[in-house]
């Protein structure tokens, strides 16, 4: 059990979704090619490369420090609108730790939802348009539904909750974003954004294990 991600744990533990995610460019690449232009990966690469210089240039003095620290980098390097709402999810998602020295399982639970309602604020989105928000919503249920105060059980079953929206989106039909023009043949490929936030969610996953 885990019951707190604290400062030191918390960077270290940013720093494996950032190789994460540059890990999976490929895989975040052909996702794109099926339903886009093929631009996903690279720019999360990008924004992700961007993520792991700045925590290592100016070390956060605090967790909601580095959250926001990530998601200022993604917007900045990233591009485009995977920029903007992926940039959204760390950025208004660190609002859940101010003040705080450590990560609970209420405060992420937190994270989340401020998450899920800054993306769709934002994209203008809702769930069932086969976007990112269909693994963030999910997810966010899970982690407020869970319930204890462990930290590292309440993420792993928002990353549970996340794969399986990833999952959903194959059978969606496209209403938004680039994989709107394909109409009916969006239907049968995950998203590409979704996909990225069940890394992301995996790696948090993995890293509070040995927090």
């Amino acid at each position: 059990m885990v019951k707190k991600i604290d400062r030191d744990a918390t960077v270290a533990m940013l720093r494996s979704v950032a190789d994460d995610v540059i890990a999976n460019v490929d895989r975040l690449t052909d996702a794109d090619l099926a339903t886009g232009d093929g631009d996903h990966g690279i720019g999360m690469r990008r924004g992700f490369e961007a993520a792991l210089e700045s925590l290592g240039s100016k070390p956060p003095e605090t967790i909601e420090d580095a959250f926001k620290q990530v998601g200022m980098a993604i917007m900045s390097k990233t591009g485009g609108a995977a920029g903007a709402v992926f940039g959204t999810v760390f950025r208004s998602g660190a609002k859940a730790f101010a003040g705080a020295d450590a990560i609970t399982a209420e405060s992420f639970a937190a994270f989340l939802e401020e998450a899920q309602a800054a993306v769709a604020k934002r994209g203008g989105v809702e769930e069932g348009q086969k976007t990112m928000l269909d693994a963030v919503a999910p997810a966010a249920r899970a982690a407020k539904a869970f319930g204890g105060d462990d930290v590292s059980a309440v993420i792993a079953a928002a990353s549970e909750a996340a794969d399986k929206g990833v999952d959903a989106t194959k059978e969606m039909l496209a209403t938004t974003g680039k994989a709107r023009s394909l109409g009916e043949r969006s239907i049968g490929h995950p998203d590409p954004g979704a996909i990225s936030i069940s890394i992301i969610l995996d790696a948090m996953k993995n890293a509070a294990k040995v927090s």
